[in-house]
């Protein structure tokens, strides 16, 4: 009985704490054009301390990430995301990571699209 006990008191204990951390959801404009793009920045992303959700939609290019605030911030998150070779709101891709991009991925190849 004493095990049954401490075991709901654990459980309800685990969820009450849960309950407080307050997910936090950031939407970023993205340079992303393809699929490639949207697996590459997803996958990226998911690797980060207290990204909990990552969705990017490719016809708008905007990122939605749900995020623990006590362990990641947007920042990190946009800093993330240029790092993998794509803008970031107003954080621009990092010229390395941007040229490792398959030639699709990349911004002259959206706006020979148009």
């Amino acid at each position: 009985m004493k095990k049954i006990a401490f075991l709901l008191l654990f459980a309800f204990g685990f969820g009450v704490a849960k309950a407080g951390d307050n997910p936090q959801v950031i939407k970023i404009k993205t340079s992303a054009i393809c699929g490639m793009c949207k697996r590459k920045i997803e996958k990226n992303l998911a690797f980060e301390k207290g990204i909990e959700d990552v969705n990017l939609d490719i016809p708008s290019k905007v990122l939605t990430v749900t995020y623990n605030a006590k362990k990641t911030n947007p920042a990190t998150i946009k800093k993330i995301v240029a790092d993998t070779g794509y803008d970031a709101d107003e954080v621009v891709a990092t010229p390395e990571a941007y040229e490792k991009l398959s030639s699709c991925c990349k911004k002259e190849a959206a706006a020979s699209h148009k």
